[in-house]
């Protein structure tokens, strides 16, 4: 080997250590931001359900909730911190006296639930998002049992139970797990009554992936409409590097990489921490819709999909509404659809500290000659005015027709946010009233975090960020009509 040979090896191997060096060091501090591990964010539980349990295609229903029922007692075995020396003894979700442990409420809403109905006018699957559990659309499923629907809320695999489980979840295991549980529903119904779909955030994507395998496949009964809260159309671009960590995380040193974030866990129904490697599932779903929207449109089959309802708030975090209107309703263009708005609220004070007012993107949407479906927006009434108005345009139509809901901003809320479309304002967890008298009350969405900074344990944006829907009384009005005569 020649001295010139020699010289570019060594500058190659020198650029590989210095790269390595700069992998290391960006890792050392991820970490030191990062809060401590506890057992629930490691040990993993040996009965959750996955995909390949039902390969063979004789696990029902009922072998999925008695896999349920031995999965959240290893939960209450193993993870449970009997000593509360690791769990907040008061607000700890694995302490076994908590004010967070659902253990001790009257109803684990973390479980599968089912209302049933003696003669149900149709049957609803209830899908929750990511890190969610079934609680989030529990409301949606007793309004939508009110008005005669047999109802089933599913707890997708790797929620309502640790944050480690979801480390180990798949969308295998969620598509697979859903198909149980719509195959038990069509049995429910028999050759009568409509099969509506529900999904939030996570779980809308996962209603659109059923329906367009539905399309495809004769065994698989296609739903007769979706409904939406905040759907997780389009994620974060940096959702495609959750994966990045493993160059390092196999080392013990490294584990804390495996986590977006490591939270105390005080939210009975939520997980506070997040697995990096969950939101590379939701990207996988999330782009998998995308693409099979598209060919949908392409091949001319938009008509086949059934009518979609949704609802979303102008402000969100997660999801634009961009997203959602260019990869779903702009490439379904049914009239049957309808997408419906939450405004920001333009006479708070707090719009002069937006970064970005969202309400640029929303009057570009409204500034469009019209849409091939219903728009719906709720906005204050003018911009001195905390009462609001309902503005609808129907699919083709040119001008907004406008209702007065009766409703209004509270004081001190400037928007909404993607957590809190699903759930009414009197929720006994995250509502900003309290709960009717002899419900339970864990005020989370009720907490007051103004004081000193540095002083708490968590951020405060986690505590101030809206849990709740002061405009549900119009949801609900929207999802009582699904069922009138």
């Amino acid at each position: 080997m020649n001295t010139r040979a020699r010289r570019t090896l060594r500058i190659i191997g020198l650029s590989l250590l210095a790269l390595v060096g700069v992998v290391v060091t960006i890792g050392v501090l991820a970490q030191r931001d990062k809060g401590e591990l506890a057992p629930w964010h490691t040990e993993r539980l040996e009965t959750e359900f996955r995909a390949r349990m039902a390969r063979d295609g004789d696990f029902d229903w009922a072998d999925y909730l008695q896999l349920e029922e031995r999965l959240f007692r290893e939960l209450d075995e193993q993870l449970v911190d009997p000593s509360g020396e690791l769990a907040n003894p008061h607000w700890g979700r694995f302490a076994p006296a908590g004010t967070s442990n659902p253990a001790n409420f009257p109803r684990n809403w973390n479980r599968s639930f089912e209302f049933e109905s003696a003669s149900p006018i149709g049957a609803v699957l209830l899908l929750h998002g990511l890190t969610d559990s079934p609680y989030s659309l529990r409301r949606t499923g007793e309004i939508l049992h009110e008005r005669g629907y047999h109802v089933l809320g599913l707890r997708l695999p790797g929620h309502g139970t640790a944050p480690s489980e979801l480390r180990d979840a798949s969308l295998k295991d969620w598509r697979a797990a859903i198909r149980i549980a719509a195959a038990h529903l069509q049995e429910v119904l028999g050759e009568g009554g409509e099969l509506l779909l529900a999904g939030y955030s996570n779980g809308g994507a996962l209603a659109i992936d059923y329906t367009i395998d539905s399309l495809d496949d004769e065994s698989l009964r296609v739903p007769d409409r979706l409904i939406l809260f905040s759907p997780a159309i389009g994620v974060s671009r940096m959702a495609v590097l959750a994966r990045a960590h493993h160059v390092l995380s196999f080392m013990p040193y490294f584990k804390k990489l495996e986590w977006g974030g490591i939270m105390p866990e005080y939210d009975p129904y939520k997980y506070n921490s997040f697995p990096t490697d969950a939101g590379y599932e939701t990207h996988l779903l999330t782009g998998s819709v995308r693409k099979r929207l598209a060919q949908l449109q392409q091949r001319g089959a938009s008509a086949d999909f059934p009518p979609v309802l949704s609802f979303m708030s102008l402000a969100d975090a997660t999801v634009k509404v961009e997203a959602v209107v260019s990869a779903l309703y702009d490439r379904l263009a049914r009239p049957e659809n309808e997408l419906v708005i939450f405004d920001v609220n333009r006479r708070s004070t707090m719009r002069d500290f937006f970064r970005l007012d969202p309400a640029v993107r929303l009057q570009e949407l409204k500034d469009r000659p019209t849409t091939p479906y219903r728009l719906t927006v709720l906005s204050n009434r003018d911009d001195q005015s905390d009462s609001v108005l309902v503005g609808t345009r129907a699919a083709g139509a040119t001008e907004f027709e406008e209702s007065d809901p009766g409703l209004e901003w509270p004081r001190g809320i400037y928007s909404l946010s993607h957590v809190a479309t699903p759930f009414p304002q009197d929720d006994p967890v995250y509502g900003l009233v309290p709960p009717p008298e002899g419900a339970l009350d864990l005020p989370l969405g009720r907490l007051e975090p103004r004081g000193e900074r540095g002083l708490l344990s968590v951020p405060v944006t986690h505590l101030t960020r809206l849990r709740s829907n002061p405009f549900f009384p119009y949801v609900e009005r929207r999802l009582a009509e699904l069922g009138a005569p």
